[in-house]
């Protein structure tokens, strides 16, 4: 099988932008469940900018920051209500935004299902985006571990963006923010804010990104 114009990325929780800008028009976005489970990646957060600034979401894992295994391992906790904080989070942040009814109902969906593993919620929300977006790449789960060796000319994504370092490049889409002035346009943080700002416009905006780099 020729695996080229193949992307390895991480399983995120509600994913940055560029994940999908780099990835889209490839034939294969491929999901690894067998990797460890990190601490201080998009796992279980994602990015979104409110008012006084951008604001992180996380989803609680059980046993925490003493959370050890493979990403198909971990379970959420729901010891506290987190899927409301989330939801009245992006409600807060994005309700003006141009495009916020045009998904709110779908989205509320997601965030009234339980989910028991969190690589099952990411893979959910991955799929979602990907028909909304209408990214043409198929979506595989591998099972067994990645090796490059394995796997040569493919384009591997994971740890490229981190919660340290996601807004460090310059390779990123400009599009109008619900609150750019007053903290600035924010590149790269969770596809919800081009969703949210842009509407249909965000396959556009991915398809002629992805033109400019050919």
């Amino acid at each position: 099988m020729n695996y080229n114009n193949y992307y390895f990325i991480d399983s995120q929780y509600f994913p940055v932008v560029n994940c999908f800008n780099y990835s889209y028009k490839s034939k294969y976005i491929i999901l690894c469940e067998c990797d460890n489970f990190e601490k201080l990646t998009f796992f279980n957060r994602c990015v979104v900018a409110g008012s006084n600034g951008l604001i992180n979401l996380s989803v609680p894992v059980v046993h925490g920051r003493e959370q050890k295994g493979k990403y198909n391992s971990v379970r959420i906790s729901y010891a506290q209500n987190w899927q409301m904080n989330h939801w009245r989070t992006i409600i807060s942040c994005y309700r003006k935004s141009p495009f916020f009814n045009y998904y709110v109902d779908e989205l509320e969906m997601i965030f009234l299902k339980r989910f028991d593993f969190l690589f099952d919620l990411n893979l959910s929300i991955l799929h979602w985006i990907n028909e909304l977006i209408e990214h043409p790449a198929e979506i595989k789960v591998l099972s067994a571990p990645f090796d490059r060796d394995d796997f040569p000319g493919t384009f591997d994504l994971r740890k490229k963006w981190l919660p340290k370092n996601f807004q460090a490049e310059s390779d990123f889409i400009r599009y109008t923010q619900v609150f750019e002035d007053r903290i600035g346009f924010q590149p790269n943080i969770s596809i919800l804010d081009l969703l949210f700002n842009t509407g249909p416009m965000a396959k556009v905006l991915l398809q002629n990104a992805e033109t400019k780099k050919k």
